[in-house]
């Protein structure tokens, strides 16, 4: 009998209709699962006929791991996958939200809140295109991005990996997709997942769906609206990247109104599957159906059969997947879960595969590798960064607006805890899931930015926190203060408090005391501005977490560009005002408006 399934010239149903026909129950689950590569074996790959695996935040093939240390780890998990009975090849996921931010030496670019700010669509799929070839010269096939959520509260840890609190910013920002997978044809049928071959990954929009309206920005946490509401404000970005050909949409830890997401199948399979017409595959969150019954991985032959019945396609175990396995066969055995949903998950599985190339193309194209962190990729993330300023305040200093600074200046002090720290700029999911401080990846923190600008005379101090001498000094310029928050991702990022960390309030203080001073706050989302400390300082800049670029901030500072950026979500006067938030209600009094952006006056 011909293989149809190995024949790139059939139509892709047709070929998932064939090799559909050929698997054994034990081949469909093990193609509905993915597995992290710690507990991969060759053996287990080839054996279980596993579908997907993942690197998740920090797990690398070793420390400092270069782009083709990565693309020989996965080429041989997928060998390994290739020698199978009938040969199906994985895709391997990762966790590219802002780059290949896994990879040392990949091009980091703004958090998404800061390319909220820039409200540029086109610069979003630049991104997406410059992240996916640098994705793909990894070996790596499968990016679980673009973030899609429409964050309400800042009070949430995963605040920055939304673009906007706004649901049509949200929408324009989700052309990334087309950005990563590529732009599918007018003709292309709606629903379908499109890739648009190698040089392109599958993406994945998540998480579906309300997780930014979680009750006081918990994560994980509960978003209590109606239905009409929840279509409203949180599922339309999903519209827009199913219409783009989204491969994947993952399925968000959270609750809607008290009812856990990984089990929901009204929203899963009627909603999602049957009127906005999804033939891409749904895919649960990390240890996501562990979570179903608590305590955490009580009874998980249940929580098994309420995710995959209510319509989740692909599993990510991602450790205990032998036992997924042996579960999810006894659960279709006793007719507990329908052969027919385990048809469905694997048809959406090979569809997803045969349009994304992956069996033409299993191993990595090693021509790519020298694209990883190229000048061309770093200009658009400096360009990105440059986009993504929002100047908030920008007093009169000696009869006229302090920015843009001279940069012949006699002396500038450069000071603060984010003034000199590359892994600060990034942020989290940075080289590891909570990011870290230091020198983490190649790039240019904001002091060298400083210093490759300023004139040959001009002299730069920098102290972290400023001693008492440097204080009583009367030459000085003028101070350039960056200050904010340390790196930190989902739940350890839920903040009640939002003050500005590592004493960034005094720090700000004592200097704007002494000296005509700059801040800039480099931060996932709005914190507290005391009235006090606003009127000590001449200007501010909120720079979001812009990544390995920090060239983009003073080409804007010093004036060789304007500022464009305009606030993606409302900044808040006080958290308690933040309880406002329920349900969508604007806050009364903001510190600034969504949208707030001054400008340099035009001459």
């Amino acid at each position: 009998m011909d293989c149809v399934y190995k024949n790139p010239n059939e139509p892709i149903e047709a070929r998932v209709k064939d090799l559909l026909s050929r698997m054994s129950l034990k081949e469909k689950i093990g193609q509905m699962t993915q597995i992290e590569r710690r507990v991969a074996t060759p053996s287990a790959i080839t054996d279980f006929s596993i579908g997907s695996m993942l690197s998740c935040g920090g797990s690398g093939p070793f420390e400092n791991a270069m782009a083709s240390d990565w693309a020989e780890m996965v080429d041989g998990f997928q060998k390994s996958a290739l020698e199978s009975r009938l040969g199906i090849p994985l895709i391997y996921g990762i966790d590219a939200v802002h780059g290949n931010n896994s990879v040392y030496g990949s091009t980091i670019f703004p958090h998404n809140i800061g390319l909220g700010a820039t409200r540029d669509a086109d610069l979003a799929q630049r991104i997406g295109a410059a992240t996916a070839l640098e994705v793909r010269a990894s070996g790596i096939h499968y990016t679980f991005a673009p973030c899609v959520a429409v964050c309400r509260d800042p009070r949430w840890g995963r605040f920055y990996e939304s673009y906007s609190e706004d649901t049509e910013i949200v929408r324009k920002m989700s052309s990334i997709v087309s950005g990563l997978q590529g732009q599918p044809p007018q003709e292309h049928q709606h629903g379908y997942p499109f890739v648009a071959g190698r040089n392109k990954v599958i993406a994945c929009a998540k998480h579906f769906v309300g997780d930014g309206g979680t009750e006081r920005g918990k994560n994980e946490g509960n978003t209590i609206l109606s239905y009409e509401e929840l279509e409203r404000i949180h599922m339309t970005p999903y519209l827009d990247c199913i219409s783009q050909g989204v491969s994947t949409i993952m399925v968000s830890y959270s609750s809607w109104n008290g009812r856990k997401l990984h089990s929901h199948h009204y929203l899963i399979t009627e909603i999602l599957k049957e009127k906005l017409g999804f033939k891409g595959i749904v895919i649960s969150d990390w240890m996501g159906i562990d979570k179903l019954i608590e305590p955490r991985g009580s009874e998980y032959r249940n929580c098994i059969k309420s995710a995959v019945n209510a319509g989740i396609d692909m599993v990510m175990v991602p450790y205990r997947f032998q036992l997924l396995i042996e579960e999810l066969t006894s659960l279709v055995e006793s007719e507990e879960v329908p052969i027919a949903r385990i048809d469905d998950a694997v048809e959406r599985i090979l569809r997803v595969k045969f349009a994304s190339g992956v069996f033409e193309s299993p191993l990595s194209d090693r021509s790519l590798l020298d694209i990883v962190g190229c000048k061309q990729h770093r200009e658009v993330a400096r360009e990105a960064v440059r986009k993504s300023l929002v100047l908030l305040e920008n007093r009169k200093h000696q009869s006229k607006p302090f920015l843009p600074l001279n940069r012949k200046a006699k002396r500038i002090l450069v000071a603060g805890s984010h003034a000199d720290d590359l892994g600060y700029q990034c942020g989290g999911w940075t080289k590891n899931w909570q990011g870290s401080g230091g020198r983490i990846t190649i790039g240019t923190t904001l002091l060298d930015a400083i210093q490759e600008t300023v004139g040959d005379e001009t002299e730069i101090i920098y102290e972290k926190s400023p001693s008492k001498e440097t204080l009583e000094r009367d030459d000085i310029s003028f101070a350039i203060v960056a200050v904010g928050e340390k790196p930190y991702a989902e739940k350890f990022g839920d903040n009640s408090t939002l003050e500005i960390p590592f004493n960034g309030s005094s720090i700000i203080s004592s200097i704007a005391d002494k000296f005509p001073t700059l801040v800039i706050l480099i931060s996932g989302r709005p914190l507290v501005l005391e009235p006090w400390l606003l009127e000590k300082i001449n200007a501010l800049v909120a720079a979001w977490l812009p990544g390995t670029e920090a060239q983009g901030i003073t080409d804007v500072i010093f004036g060789d560009h304007n500022f464009t950026g305009q606030l993606p979500v409302t900044w808040f006067r006080r958290v308690e005002d933040l309880d406002q938030l329920a349900n969508g209600v604007k806050l009364h009094d903001p510190l600034f408006p969504l949208g707030f952006g001054l400008t340099y006056a035009e001459e």
